[in-house]
């Protein structure tokens, strides 16, 4: 699978999730692909507004150098902040934005006042579940999450895409992925389709049926962890 397939013919692009799923790798590897794919440029923000660890504004830089315009705000520890240009871009035709909200129903409150823009056609929202987290284990609390965000956020349910993510971190082998995607599918499909399912792509060649899966390439890890990453690999 390609990603391609999960940009479509939108132009604006919001992933959503609890905290830990991996929204922020989906989101860059998407912009970096967007970047290879036209001339038009690609806009990424960064909306995180509640950790220290795994933004994607630590990796500007490298995004920068593959093409893509990263926004975001300074800011004081985890004191809330609200990245400005945001509604121009949405309505710029000639340009991708890809907004990724970090910190659960807290950061979906950044994004509730483009509501009107983030509902329509041109704009796909993503939710990522990864059933290894301690709020997407059951049904009960993916619900309760979703449910806080759309509140916050405005963005109608239908208009809501999901992603399995699931994984364990750069220690995740490809049993872990294919539990970890069963078990989305039979708590969460059974009432809204998962649209895209991720693996890490070093992972891709030991799962069943390999074009069914989304590779995604690892941007964001623990300091300590990036020497056994580089090994791995």
């Amino acid at each position: 699978m390609e990603w391609k397939q999960l940009a479509g013919e939108q132009k604006n692009f919001v992933f959503l999730g609890e905290a830990g799923c991996g929204k922020s790798e989906i989101a860059m590897n998407l912009a970096c692909a967007l970047a290879e794919q036209d001339g038009r440029k690609v806009h990424f923000f960064d909306l995180d507004m509640t950790k220290p660890l795994f933004r994607s504004r630590d990796l500007a830089q490298r995004l920068e150098q593959a093409g893509v315009r990263v926004h975001f705000e300074e800011q004081f520890m985890d004191a809330p902040t609200v990245t400005g240009g945001v509604m121009r871009l949405l309505r710029d035709p000639e340009a991708y934005v890809i907004m990724d909200v970090g910190g659960d129903y807290i950061g979906a409150r950044s994004i509730g006042g483009y509501a009107p823009l983030l509902n329509a056609p041109s704009t796909v929202v993503y939710y990522i579940i990864n059933s290894y987290r301690a709020w997407s284990m059951d049904i009960d609390h993916i619900d309760q999450v979703l449910g806080q965000v759309l509140g916050v956020s405005h963005i109608r349910l239908e208009n809501i895409r999901l992603i399995a993510n699931c994984n364990l971190g750069i220690h995740t082998n490809a049993e872990d992925v294919t539990r970890g995607t069963e078990k989305v599918l039979q708590t969460v499909g059974v009432y809204k389709e998962i649209a895209f399912r991720c693996v890490w792509e070093r992972l891709l060649s030991e799962v069943t049926d390999p074009e069914a899966w989304l590779p995604v390439k690892l941007f964001l890890t623990y300091p300590w962890e990036r020497d056994e990453l580089r090994e791995a690999i």
